[in-house]
């Protein structure tokens, strides 16, 4: 006599100790086995998905976070580098967070060997045109006549477009008189492209060959004068 079987103890198992595959509906041994182990299977095959896509969620999440962090950081270190600035910018006496220099009421410190807008004298400058010659830019344009009386060019014009002028210099060390040297101007704003136009013949020479009083009032009011204040050695 043998142990009661699973079916006369508890009723139908699903899972059978013994699956076959090869067990087709319809046969008089185990019909719904098969089917039975393939269910199984679809349920842990589902299972799998909902936990690698868990896994998949779980890593979109933390990417995301560290997006966040990284940010925060990231703006956190620019506003500390604004903040220094700010700091070092405080003025006990004035008791305010400003500019060391307060640019154009006060003037700006530049270096010594500062390639600004130029400085030109016109009593030394004959006229060779070497400068023109020498720009790699074509920025300088000159106006002259030979004189009908004595050696030397008629200077009628001696302008410079700064808004072609890349500030290079070899202009300066092309002219054999160093009429032509760099200043130390830095500012001259204007409301159009003519204010760009600088005619040094046009100028005082006071203004032209000072190191830093070339401005855009005396630009300006250069464009109303029609004859060259001073045209060269001889004038």
């Amino acid at each position: 006599m043998g142990s009661p079987s699973k079916e006369a103890a508890g009723g139908a198992s699903h899972f059978p100790a013994k699956v076959s595959l090869d067990t087709m509906p319809g046969s008089h041994s185990q019909p719904y086995c098969a089917w039975d182990h393939l269910a199984y299977n679809s349920v842990k095959f589902l299972n799998g998905r909902h936990r690698n896509h868990r896994i998949e969620r779980g890593i979109a999440v933390a990417s995301w976070l560290r997006n966040i962090v990284r940010v925060v950081v990231t703006v956190a270190g620019a506003l500390g580098v604004t903040l220094r600035s700010w700091v070092r910018t405080y003025g006990p006496r004035r008791r305010t967070f400003t500019e060391q220099f307060e640019y154009p009421e006060l003037p700006l410190v530049v270096a010594d060997r500062y390639r600004g807008f130029h400085r030109y004298d016109a009593s030394l400058c004959g006229g060779c045109g070497a400068c023109a010659r020498d720009c790699p830019v074509d920025c300088i344009y000159i106006d002259r006549h030979r004189r009908e009386s004595g050696k030397g060019f008629l200077i009628t014009s001696f302008t410079i477009d700064y808004a072609k002028c890349m500030f290079c210099a070899l202009c300066t060390e092309a002219c054999p008189t160093k009429c032509l040297v760099m200043g130390a101007t830095h500012d001259l704003s204007c409301y159009s492209r003519d204010g760009c136009l600088v005619d040094f013949a046009r100028i005082p020479p006071e203004v032209a060959w000072g190191r830093a009083t070339l401005n855009p009032a005396a630009v300006a009011e250069s464009k109303l004068i029609t004859k060259p204040i001073y045209s060269g050695p001889g004038d």
